[in-house]
């Protein structure tokens, strides 16, 4: 198993189906009770668990997810609201070294659970042509926001992943 991509890498299918686009919903949705029930039970040991050598703490993922699905959710209302936005990149190594990044988890599930909640009911309602609106990453290009919705599926599952083989080690 590769340790640092447990899941493979992200590959958008081609062609991408409506079908696809609900599936990722689906998980996006689930992803916060999935979170719940894998780290609830969890001592402050295991909290500080790395999934691999040098990669973060089972609580600086957990912190990680909820500052990208934030950077997300903000991603996809700027590209559904202006013209081809660039986003702005943040740098995530740097955020999980802050001091909020080694506090109690709770706060962040809350937030992962009511960001959800609120992405669900956004992304549900996108029409194909609101679908292919796109933001421009300075790194990777045009996204568009279908493809986004899988990226950020593939996210969540990916981090679940880490967890679940920190508490394998």
């Amino acid at each position: 198993m590769n340790e640092r991509y447990p899941i493979g890498e992200f590959e958008t299918p081609d062609p991408l189906s409506a079908d696809q686009i609900h599936q990722w919903i689906e998980e996006i949705r689930t992803f916060p009770a999935r979170l719940l029930e894998t780290v609830k039970s969890l001592s402050e040991h295991d909290l500080d668990k790395a999934y691999r050598e040098g990669g973060w703490t089972i609580r600086q993922v957990v912190h990680h997810v909820a500052d990208s699905h934030m950077n997300a959710y903000i991603r996809f209302k700027l590209a559904l609201t202006e013209e081809k936005p660039t986003i702005r990149p943040y740098a995530e190594d740097k955020w999980a070294e802050l001091s909020d990044s080694r506090s109690p988890i709770a706060s962040s599930l809350t937030i992962i659970s009511s960001l959800h909640e609120r992405w669900v009911i956004l992304l549900e309602s996108l029409t194909e042509e609101l679908l292919a609106r796109t933001f421009v990453h300075p790194d990777s290009g045009s996204v568009a926001l279908a493809e986004n919705i899988g990226i950020y599926a593939w996210h969540g599952n990916h981090h679940l992943a880490h967890i679940q083989h920190a508490l394998q080690n």
